[in-house]
């Protein structure tokens, strides 16, 4: 590939002068025995490998040398400032903090205990890690290798200079950093931190083009494009773990170079909780105003969705249970039934006025492995961005209420096995109802939404103003096998008695 002619330079971090002319050499990043090299600068004229060094040394070093005596001078300076006055450091204290809670929509958060209980599968990458986080791991190595592969069949495919790449991720490293836990990257040096922000770009960008028909995966290298075919399932798994997330203008900083088209994108993913599949799909508007945090948080608010009515509350009732399973839901007259929608923010109780009973409307799921940490990890990030769940839209709590539903009416493996039967869980392969069971066993400890407290609040309420009707139905519903078996043998009695009297009057 032949660069363009007016190729930015290569980031002023390593040094180089904007006028050299480019010459391939390693990429900064690359192990040395890397068989990949890309195009970087080398000065005019110069003949050696040691001139170049020469040159990069005079234009380079003593202009660190000042920058790293400025920032002992600084840090020298701040520490006395605490030394002599504390409340310094205390007022440094509380603005970090205050920071922090200001940007906590954007960070890339650490998980919380509720979710930490389900064990490491859904916490902890199997093949790749990306960020700072899980970086390094030995297990994880292999896929580093891959990276640098994905980033160079990114930069061709992009008809662009790695210059002009590199340096437009280089230009976001600082406000990256500053999403991340302060402490897990404090050992990371610039030298690794840009590297690795930029190679694990380069790999998300043609992983997500592998999930589209028209943005270019079907015209990817094909050693890259078996990789990605062979352990799809697992590294789909790791890119939707909470702490495993890039910060999103980070991607899109590449995208700009290698564009992915995000509608078709997400329409294949959003339907990903489901086996059954629509034939036509309906790509979503893309919503302007919506700036992911990452590439969890994008897949969570379209698969979420947005709720077009607010429902307002119930009158209150002397007293309410936060807890009913799925028998006892039967029991009452209110029947479980799967959304025509995928959208996990249709949920709640329906009430037909020609009918005599009510339904309980949710989403179904398919659950297997994959797609529980898929759900525990989404439910992960709105505990960790939504500080009071009843202060907040319903769509910032949706997938804890959701969750919470679920785990709601499961007490027992029949109670699963009752949301099999009514197709709330779908098919036959995924979790075992022991395993299903346990899952939501764990989750019971999430905060409760405003679409949970609002669906048990209707369901207290029908429960209250029709009491006689579901006293009666829970009667037939528990004795209803006596009371088939009591007509069968009535009806057997009847028969006898008919035949006795035809009989009779023969005679």
């Amino acid at each position: 590939m032949e660069p363009p002619a007016a190729a930015a330079a290569w980031p002023p971090y390593y040094g180089f002068p904007a006028n050299w002319s480019l010459q391939p050499v390693w990429a900064p990043g690359f192990p040395f025995e890397s068989p990949m090299w890309f195009q970087q600068a080398h000065a005019p004229g110069s003949s050696s490998g040691g001139q170049l060094q020469q040159v990069e040394e005079e234009a380079h070093f003593p202009i660190q040398e000042e920058e790293e005596e400025e920032e002992e001078e600084e840090a020298q300076y701040k520490t006395e400032m605490k030394i002599h006055d504390p409340i310094q450091a205390f007022a440094e204290a509380a603005r970090e903090f205050k920071v922090d809670i200001d940007m906590r929509d954007m960070k890339i958060h650490r998980y919380p205990a509720s979710i930490q209980r389900l064990g490491v599968y859904y916490t902890t990458p199997t093949t790749v890690a990306i960020g700072p986080y899980h970086h390094g791991e030995g297990r994880l190595k292999p896929a580093e290798k891959v990276k640098h592969v994905a980033a160079y069949h990114c930069i061709m495919e992009s008809g662009r200079s790695v210059q002009e790449m590199y340096a437009a991720v280089a230009s976001l490293a600082g406000e990256a950093r500053g999403l991340y836990d302060k402490d897990a990257v404090a050992g990371i040096g610039e030298d690794d931190f840009l590297p690795m922000m930029f190679y694990d770009a380069c790999f998300l960008v043609q992983y997500m083009l592998t999930c589209t028909a028209g943005g270019g995966g079907s015209g990817m290298d094909p050693s890259l494009r078996s990789y990605f075919d062979g352990n799809d399932s697992d590294i789909f798994h790791d890119i939707m773990l909470l702490e495993n997330q890039l910060p999103w203008r980070v991607v899109e900083a590449v995208m700009r170079f290698r564009p992915v088209p995000l509608e078709e994108f997400i329409t294949s993913l959003k339907d990903g909780l489901q086996d059954r599949k629509l034939t036509e799909k309906k790509p979503p508007a893309l919503d302007e105003g919506y700036e992911p945090p990452h590439l969890l948080g994008l897949l969570r608010f379209y698969i979420v969705g947005r709720s077009n009515t607010r429902r307002s509350r119930l009158p209150q009732t002397e007293s309410m249970s936060f807890s009913v399973s799925a028998i006892e839901l039967a029991e009452i007259g209110i029947t479980l039934t799967a959304n025509k929608t995928s959208e996990l923010i249709e949920m709640g109780v329906k009430k037909n006025k020609r009918a005599l009973f009510a339904k309980l409307s949710l989403a179904s799921l398919s659950l297997d492995h994959a797609r529980a940490s898929w759900l525990a990890n989404m439910a992960a990030l709105e505990v960790c961005t939504t500080p009071n769940f009843q202060a907040v839209d319903d769509e910032e709590s949706v997938v804890c209420s959701y969750l919470l539903l679920l785990s709601m009416m499961a007490d027992r493996e029949e109670d699963v096995h009752e949301l099999r039967r009514k197709r709330l869980l779908q098919g036959g392969g995924g979790l075992t109802n022991k395993e299903a069971l346990d899952f939501f066993t764990r989750l019971q400890g999430l905060p409760l939404g405003s679409s949970y407290i609002r669906t048990m609040e209707e369901i207290e309420n029908y429960r209250v103003k029709r009491r006689k009707r579901t006293k009666l139905h829970a009667f037939i519903y528990k004795n209803l096998r006596i009371i088939i078996t009591v007509f069968s043998v009535l009806g057997v009695l009847a028969g006898i008695f008919g035949s006795l009297m035809s009989l009779r009057r023969r005679s």
